[in-house]
């Protein structure tokens, strides 16, 4: 049992929570949680720990996942000094990171009418974590996101995500352009969302291959991103509000979309 706070492999884990150059460094990020533990995919899982106090409860639910991989129990106090959350729940396991291409993602899409959300410059670990939740529930194909986004693998985001990072795929690319052309390529068609957009959101048909433009939570899209676009949409807003959450944004886009191939089935 680890009871140290300087053991090497406690220092390791602390610096993946703290540090997204180390997360990159080692090609790993952090997962904490009894949920996000057992969605984790074993073959990507590359260490655990365990709890002293939460070893009975968490072993007699996934003993068998335990059994394979590599485990290290540590005392309450390293424990609550490792933890990233305000009330730990035990485990906390170091993940491998993951990403796809655009060629991927496309082969994988879940039918011949793709939908994507393109994200440029978001900041809040919450929004992408909860853009990333929503994306699963409403079906989307993926998630593309600007070299300036946000990390996913911020442990908040992680967290936010609700274990849909396993499952949604992803990539970060240098540049949107030549992703938003190859995706034109493919029959996708681009709807920024922007608030001088002419068509309301759920004016328009998400039926064939879509993808949503999503710009950064303060000043939203670059206008060379937008000039991307097929179509500018908007969301449109009563009162004195000038624009609506990112993560919130996005989830009625989705769903719109996600509404639209519903009904059409």
């Amino acid at each position: 049992m680890i009871t140290s706070v300087h053991n090497k492999y406690i220092k390791e884990a602390a610096a993946l929570l703290a540090k997204k150059k180390e997360r990159d460094r080692c090609g790993l990020f952090v997962v904490e949680g009894v949920k996000l533990f057992g969605e984790a995919p074993a073959k990507r899982i590359a260490q655990v720990f365990v709890a002293k106090s939460a070893w009975a409860h968490i072993s007699a639910q996934y003993g068998e996942k335990l059994k394979a991989l590599p485990c290290e129990i540590v005392s309450d106090e390293v424990f609550g000094k490792l933890s990233d959350t305000v009330t730990p729940q035990g485990i906390l396991c170091l993940v491998r990171q993951y990403s796809y291409n655009i060629e991927e993602m496309l082969s994988k899409a879940k039918r011949k009418q793709p939908l994507f959300i393109l994200l440029e410059d978001l900041q809040d670990p919450g929004n992408l974590g909860t853009i990333f939740r929503t994306a699963e529930a409403a079906g989307a194909d993926g998630v593309i996101m600007s070299s300036r986004t946000t990390d996913l693998y911020n442990p908040k985001t992680i967290r936010s995500t609700m274990g849909s990072i396993y499952r949604v795929p992803f990539l970060y690319a240098e540049a949107l352009g030549p992703v938003v052309e190859m995706l034109k390529e493919h029959g996708v068609r681009i709807f920024a969302a922007h608030l001088s957009g002419k068509a309301d959101y759920d004016a328009c048909d998400y039926g064939e291959g879509t993808a949503f433009l999503i710009g950064n939570e303060g000043r939203g899209l670059r206008e060379e991103t937008a000039a991307l676009a097929d179509e500018w949409i908007r969301l449109p807003m009563e009162g004195q509000v000038e624009s609506l959450n990112a993560a919130v944004a996005s989830s009625i886009l989705l769903y719109e979309a996600y509404r639209q191939r519903r009904k059409a089935k």
